[in-house]
């Protein structure tokens, strides 16, 4: 297996027309989850994917199972539970680049977690696992899974990718910062955004906060910074690959999960970081041109248009 990832993925219900959710009569469903997302970005891009979690043995969980069955996602460690629901929530978009997001996964199968759900030959036999901080914040059982599939991937020398994905609504903050720091820690590569490094560090300069997170004991660091696009640094170097400007952003929310899912895609086809970010950054772009989590990942074809377009004022 190429990436192997662990979370919570959830039936997402958007209303059907605009104004506030309290008014709205109908709405579409989707399928979204950080990790998953991730997941559905590499089978896109012509990788090998596998994600890790439960479901509630309802329709929404077999809904969800059988959508990543159909992107060619590994769901083969995917469990149900019959005493928990799955998660779901709502997405209300305001205006233009404001979207708000309202969560009801309290109690849900993923949540229930626990270390003995793990597959260790599974997590052994995967070049990368990745990670983010939203499912040690679903429960202490969450937490304790996600630093057993840590150990158990390190034995076998596995790269692990570590996205902050800050949720301070799941968990109070001193809990939540405490797990954070010692999950940078764990990791080989961290994906922050600068808000998070923020939140972590009390520093706002990527430059110092990049020089943080490495002395904290990551080996690679890329740092998010929006629409200019993003900074790596390494213990050697660091620079600045830009972004690809979007005239019109229709739906940010799932952007830096197709941003890692791009950027783990560079290093899996050995390309220079620079140019493992360079694709992080297309992938992120091209997200937030459509509607949905998981619906403007792109596949591979579609990328290497974008990146060979690179230099023009607006992507659309």
């Amino acid at each position: 297996m190429d990436v192997v990832t662990i979370g919570e993925s959830m039936v997402v219900f958007t209303p059907t027309s605009d104004g506030f959710m309290r008014n709205a009569s109908q709405f579409t469903k989707k399928i979204g989850g950080a990790e998953s997302n991730v997941a559905v970005g590499l089978a896109r891009l012509g990788h090998q994917s596998g994600w890790m979690s439960k479901l509630g043995a309802d329709e929404f969980g077999k809904a969800i199972l059988a959508f990543l069955k159909g992107e060619n996602v590994d769901v083969s460690q995917v469990t149900f539970d019959d005493k928990a629901p799955t998660g779901i929530y709502f997405k209300e978009p305001r205006r233009q680049n404001s979207t708000r997001v309202y969560y009801y996964r309290k109690g849900s199968a993923a949540s229930k977690l626990a270390p003995s759900d793990l597959n260790g030959d599974y997590l052994m036999n995967t070049k990368y696992l990745h990670i983010t901080g939203i499912t040690p914040a679903l429960s202490e059982s969450c937490r304790e899974t996600i630093f057993e599939a840590i150990r158990i991937a390190k034995q076998n020398g596995t790269t692990i990718v570590f996205d902050p994905n800050l949720r301070t609504k799941l968990w109070d903050e001193e809990t939540a910062r405490e797990t954070l720091l010692k999950l940078a820690k764990e990791a080989d590569i961290v994906l922050p955004g600068v808000a998070e490094g923020e939140f972590l560090f009390g520093e706002s300069d990527p430059q110092k906060l990049g020089q943080l997170f490495l002395d904290h004991g990551a080996s690679v660091v890329v740092m998010k910074v929006g629409a200019e696009g993003a900074y790596y640094f390494t213990k050697k170097e660091s620079a600045l690959i830009p972004g690809f400007p979007v005239k019109n952003v229709v739906d940010p929310v799932g952007a830096g999960d197709g941003f890692a899912a791009g950027f783990l895609s560079g290093l899996l086809d050995e390309l220079e970081l620079g140019e493992a970010v360079e694709r992080a950054n297309a992938v992120g772009a091209l997200v937030t041109m459509v509607n949905g989590d998981v619906d403007g990942l792109p596949e591979r074809e579609e990328v290497e248009q974008l990146l060979s377009k690179h230099g023009e004022d607006v992507v659309r």
